[in-house]
């Protein structure tokens, strides 16, 4: 069972304020505050900075909030396991990047499910780094993303590769052209997602590796929201860069044209990561048979 005042804790970071802290939890306010100064006894550190009126966690609040998460994570999971043993039903949180959620996804997580009726899948949409935190924290059980964690803690089995494009509409100037030129792009307004994200990580090493800047484009709008950056290209707001496979139901019912961009040989890999310890990796196996098995239909 988690301490009551890493509860305490986790709420009091969530919402930000003693008095609705105290509200949720059933406390007094000298109760929430207790909580925090015991917790900072025990662990001899300085939780929240000192005089601010919303709480700021220090850099070892910042610590100790990552293994409360960690710790509420476990619990909330051993009681979850406990309950499905009794009834033989296993269950998985997966983490899925935006830009590869999609039909052929649902698609596959419904056919192994049909196949393996004790399984229940839970798919958590987030951006890479947010996914990586919750698999830090056990708030998932294994994710799909583009690209790989640098942490030797999380291991990987490739699941696809994925040429990325210039995507434009097809009352684009671009559409119908074999391929476009840097020069040419720096004329348009450029839809993006977000810094962090994989595809504008490998957009942006392509640039440097041309000796371009990302900052010589017209960027108009970030955003992580892949259906809306598709449904802002579509109506000629903007032109984007876009992995093929997440494309592919727009382009066939020509609603987007995908176009060449010169010398952009670049490949997204699209990995399926779990934990070293992870002791199911012949259902990750089994959802990578499904997934080419489908792709061949």
């Amino acid at each position: 069972m988690v301490d009551t005042k890493f509860r305490t804790l986790l709420t009091l970071v969530q919402v930000g304020n003693y008095t609705k802290t105290a509200k949720l939890l059933s406390l007094t306010q000298p109760a929430v505050s207790h909580h925090v100064k015991k917790l900072e006894e025990e662990y001899g550190v300085r939780i929240f900075f000192a005089g601010r009126k919303t709480p700021i966690l220090t850099p070892e609040g910042e610590i100790l909030i990552k293994y409360a998460k960690r710790l509420a994570a476990i619990d909330k999971r051993l009681r979850q396991e406990l309950l499905d043993s009794k009834t033989s039903i296993k269950r998985f949180n997966v983490g899925v990047t935006p830009v590869i959620a999609g039909d052929m996804i649902s698609q596959l997580f419904f056919t192994y499910c049909n196949e393996h009726p004790d399984v229940r899948i839970n798919v958590i949409l987030d951006t890479f780094d947010n996914i990586y935190n919750k698999l830090q924290s056990f708030e998932l059980d294994w994710a799909i993303v583009e690209g790989q964690f640098q942490d030797t803690n999380y291991q990987s089995l490739l699941l696809d590769t994925d040429d990325l494009l210039l995507v434009v509409s097809p009352k684009h100037r671009f559409s119908g052209k074999t391929s476009v030129n840097l020069d040419e792009l720096k004329e348009e307004r450029l839809i993006l997602r977000s810094h962090n994200s994989g595809t504008r990580v490998l957009f942006e090493k392509y640039l440097n590796k041309k000796g371009e800047d990302i900052d010589d484009f017209n960027i108009v709008i970030e955003i992580d929201n892949v259906n809306t950056i598709k449904e802002l290209v579509e109506a000629n707001l903007g032109v984007t860069v876009l992995g093929h496979s997440a494309c592919l139901k727009e382009e066939q019912a020509g609603e987007l044209s995908l176009v060449y961009l010169q010398d952009f040989d670049v490949t997204r890999k699209i990995n399926m990561i779990y934990h070293a310890g992870f002791e199911h990796v012949a259902l990750l196996e089994n959802i990578r048979r499904i997934y080419n098995e489908e792709k061949e239909i």
